[in-house]
């Protein structure tokens, strides 16, 4: 397994490790729900360094990045970042990721999942026909986020940046606890706010950064947050997780990403896509919440009132927020209305659930 730059603080903090994506990652310090509650209501911080980095530049970044991806990265402005995904040739996604255009039509970051790093880098160099120039980055970058609404509140002494008044999806790049060059985000995976942090891995940064942001958050209560946690807080807000959620057999409109693909221009796929559109798909993404008591799980199936097979779960847990049972799956469309009702298979048992609109609340 590999080790981030901030395995040996974790083991320190007396997390329960675990591997996942090929890294050594803390899974819990305290409690999947303490630390979910911490996030909600004040800030945590997580190690997501295991992410990938690439730097795309050049007079022909632009392109590339709009061949491959589904969204139009030719709106972005330096300083901004966009949400977007990756799709194969018949229209399923590869990945999802985001974009940061660092200098507009010439240097572009795109941050892609930990376990997805070789693909989406061979995939992208095989659209690469103009030479881009093309950088991974991911094994000397550091990425923290820290989230909650009391995160930024907590770091501005740490930076001359103005992060308090950061708007959602834009970034500054500048100094931050004592080190150079690094890019502040408001971007993340919990829907509670605050920020994303990258920066190389030189030195002792790592360790600097990490201690000044425990000094300082730290008395306001600032917790660290592992894995299972990023999980349910994502899952509450109908946020997708690839692999569970997407992967190359699912398409962004039946995913309910509909909103990042972009028909004004040229991208893989993009003629299966728009046919999709037009015909309407079989099959869509519904969160859910259970009405008989339960817990729905990773590939249980689901079934309508008859017990024949409409789809299956793909992502389900117990919301700490919410007090029950939530989940979200892929259902044949004609089940897919808020408030159908469908019933999951958990064990021999048929419990019903009725579709709910995302985020769940």
């Amino acid at each position: 397994m590999k080790n981030t730059p901030f395995t040996q603080q974790h083991i320190a903090l007396g997390a329960k490790m675990a591997e996942f994506a090929g890294y050594n990652m803390p899974i819990s310090y305290t409690g999947i729900n303490d630390e979910h509650a911490a996030v909600r209501n004040n800030a945590g911080i997580f190690d997501v360094s295991h992410m990938g980095e690439f730097i795309l530049k050049g007079e022909h970044a632009l392109s590339l990045i709009q061949r491959v991806t589904t969204n139009d990265a030719s709106k972005l402005k330096a300083g901004q970042a966009q949400y977007s995904c990756l799709t194969n040739e018949s229209g399923g996604i590869v990945d999802d990721l985001l974009v940061y255009c660092v200098e507009e039509n010439k240097v572009y970051m795109l941050v892609v999942n930990a376990s997805n790093i070789k693909k989406d880098w061979d995939w992208i160099m095989a659209h690469n026909s103009e030479k881009a120039e093309m950088h991974n980055i991911s094994e000397k970058t550091c990425l923290l986020a820290i989230q909650g609404p009391n995160a930024t509140r907590m770091l501005q002494p740490l930076t001359d940046l103005d992060i308090l008044n950061l708007k959602y999806y834009t970034f500054v790049k500048g100094r931050f606890a004592g080190v150079d060059n690094v890019l502040i985000s408001a971007t993340g995976y919990t829907g509670s706010g605050g920020v994303e942090i990258y920066f190389e891995d030189s030195g002792d940064a790592a360790a600097r950064v990490w201690e000044a942001i425990f000094e300082a958050g730290g008395p306001q209560g600032l917790k660290p947050i592992g894995l299972g946690a990023r999980d349910t807080l994502r899952l509450e807000m109908g946020y997708c997780l690839c692999g569970n959620d997407i992967d190359d057999t699912t398409s962004p409109l039946e995913a309910g990403l509909g909103w990042i693909t972009k028909f004004t221009k040229e991208f893989t796929a993009r003629e299966i896509l728009e046919s999709q559109k037009a015909a309407g798909v079989e099959r869509k993404l519904v969160g859910f919440e259970m009405v008989e008591k339960g817990i729905p799980r990773h590939d249980y199936e689901i079934k309508d009132f008859s017990g024949m097979t409409i789809g299956k779960v793909t992502s389900g847990t117990q919301s700490p927020t919410l007090g029950k049972a939530v989940g979200m799956g892929y259902v044949r469309t004609v089940f897919s209305h808020t408030d159908s009702n469908i019933y999951i298979k958990v064990r021999d048992k048929l419990l019903m659930a009725k579709v709910v609109k995302l985020p769940f609340s």
